[in-house]
């Protein structure tokens, strides 16, 4: 019987993968900064048929435990088979609006706390025989995209890291899965950084007309069962990932002309 640890679990894409590994009667370990939204969270899943859930709230913005709180997490159950790094905070400034302290803390908790997370996972896993890692990252980590400057380099910066950790571990039992999300109905924009810092608010169009969370978890956790390297999810706005690979030109101009709210 596996055992799950999801980040950003308790809401869009975190959250309908937790709802998927229940119903396969998975372990779960669900962590966000809400105790009272992964608490809901818990309870569904528990409905749903997961053998166990334990929640670890946590604000992954915060460097200082986030080595304690993998100790928890690998404690709850006697080890974690599945590790998906999704929490994600993103942004709606041009970068001549965005100053660097928003810069690191997109930074802190998309490139950072993934990368701490799975630091203090891998040694474990790999005592233990092997493991999965899942990161989401972002078709705006493939190419730059207007709004996102912060958010894009650090979706960009996993590519770089995870795909090295897969690199020198394939061998021992750790598989990768990139999950490249293109639209998908979340709240990541409602949330997003705005020109003061404060949240944009607001549920981009393009946004609301995406994918559902539901069908992008399970084209997910698909992946991830699959030991898959890369899953793109999303519609038509991922003909992009592919125009940047055999028309980079095409590319560069097509991303400025992008209506990125």
């Amino acid at each position: 019987m596996r055992s799950v640890w999801i980040t950003g679990a308790s809401s869009g894409i975190g959250e309908a993968c937790a709802y998927r590994y229940a119903a396969m009667g998975c372990k779960l370990i669900l962590t966000s900064s809400s105790r009272e939204k992964l608490e809901t969270v818990a309870e569904r899943c528990r409905r749903d048929g997961a053998a166990d859930v334990r929640v670890l709230p946590y604000d992954l913005g915060d460097p200082d435990g986030i080595k304690l709180l993998s100790r928890e997490a690998w404690n709850a159950f006697g080890g974690i088979d599945v590790l998906f790094c999704n929490a994600g905070i993103s942004q709606r400034t041009r970068v001549e609006d965005t100053p660097l302290p928003m810069v690191r803390k997109i930074m802190e908790v998309n490139f950072f706390a993934p990368v701490a997370l799975a630091e203090a996972v891998l040694p474990l896993m790999l005592d233990n025989g092997g493991g999965r890692i899942a990161v989401t990252t972002s078709i705006a980590g493939r190419f730059g995209f207007p709004l996102r400057c912060a958010y894009s380099a650090s979706k960009h910066a996993l590519y770089g890291f995870f795909e090295t950790l897969r690199a020198e571990n394939r061998s021992n039992g750790i598989s990768v899965t990139m999950v490249c999300p293109g639209r998908v109905r979340t709240n990541i924009s409602f949330n997003a950084l705005d020109k003061g810092g404060g949240k944009h608010g607001v549920l981009d169009p393009g946004q609301d007309k995406g994918l559902s969370p539901e069908k992008a978890a399970a084209i997910i956790v698909r992946a991830i069962e699959r030991r898959k390297d890369e899953v793109l999810v999303g519609r038509s706005e991922l003909l992009m990932v592919y125009i940047k690979r055999f028309f980079p030109g095409l590319c560069t101009r097509l991303a400025g002309r992008i209506k990125a709210v």
